[in-house]
């Protein structure tokens, strides 16, 4: 997903797990271009994260998140996190959903090897304003984001 979303042109800082920050090459470009570090399940890391995404939104930057957490085993949608929803909520900015589907048909999750060529297909939704979300909670606003998504993922091929 993430050298896909590269293919948007769209200029954001997006937040990674910590692991990616240490494959070669790649991670020295996330550290170069000041992408925002995460360490799952750690609430120090949590914080920062968020504090990092506020600077980098006080400084005119986007924020690119996968609201899912992980890849998906089953290229099922899982579940959504809420940070993105709560950033979003608490700096009173717009939502710009995009789903992303058959990432996992070339490139299974565990897997560094591509399966040859794959149909990779991106789909920018239109935004949602801070007044469509604003009276929601984050957990009701991660749910709607969620099925916006949901509605423009290709199902997963068997």
């Amino acid at each position: 997903d993430i050298l896909v979303v590269f293919r948007i042109f769209f200029p954001f800082k997006w937040v990674s797990k910590a692991e990616v920050f240490k494959i070669p090459l790649i991670g020295w470009n996330m550290r170069l271009n000041r992408y925002i570090l995460l360490v799952r399940g750690d609430k120090d890391s949590i914080r920062q994260m968020l504090e990092d995404c506020n600077r980098a939104l006080a400084a005119g930057n986007s924020i690119f998140m996968f609201p899912e957490g992980t890849r998906s085993e089953t290229g099922l949608l899982r579940p959504f996190k809420t940070g993105a929803f709560s950033l979003a909520r608490d700096n009173r900015l717009p939502i710009l959903p995009v789903a992303i589907s058959g990432t996992r048909d070339a490139l299974p999750k565990y897997s560094f090897k591509f399966h040859g060529v794959k149909k990779i297909r991106v789909r920018i939704l239109e935004e949602i304003p801070y007044e469509a979300f604003a009276a929601m909670s984050v957990e009701e606003t991660a749910a709607m984001v969620r099925e916006r998504i949901a509605a423009h993922v290709d199902p997963p091929t068997p």
